[in-house]
């Protein structure tokens, strides 16, 4: 699960590794339909990213990112987020794979 860490009340510091990101991959598969605007989205913009990076809230794409979390970023006006590169090639080829059919439910 990821570590959430409360530097003081205005920031967030989130450790976050290889195991959250199948936990990500899970829940999208498991409701496809709810997480379809995440999944397309993070598949098709983090290319921009060299796969090793990914600003979630940048595309209003968070509700997924969110799940995982014990907090509400948006509460706080800073966050940092450190993955290791592992995280961010799991989490693309798990919405590579859902990104047919989450297409689909948005069109």
């Amino acid at each position: 699960m990821a570590n959430v860490e409360i530097v003081d009340e205005k920031t967030l510091k989130i450790t976050v590794g290889l195991e959250d990101a199948v936990t990500m991959v899970q829940e999208a598969a498991q409701n496809i339909e709810e997480y379809a605007h995440d999944i397309v989205t993070i598949f098709e913009k983090m290319p921009e990213f060299d796969y090793t990076f990914f600003c979630f809230y940048a595309y209003d794409s968070a509700k997924l990112f969110e799940k995982m979390l014990s907090v509400d970023p948006k509460q706080y006006t800073s966050f940092s987020l450190e993955a290791p590169d592992s995280f961010f090639y799991s989490l693309y080829g798990g919405m590579a794979g859902m990104y047919g059919e989450a297409l689909k439910q948005l069109h």
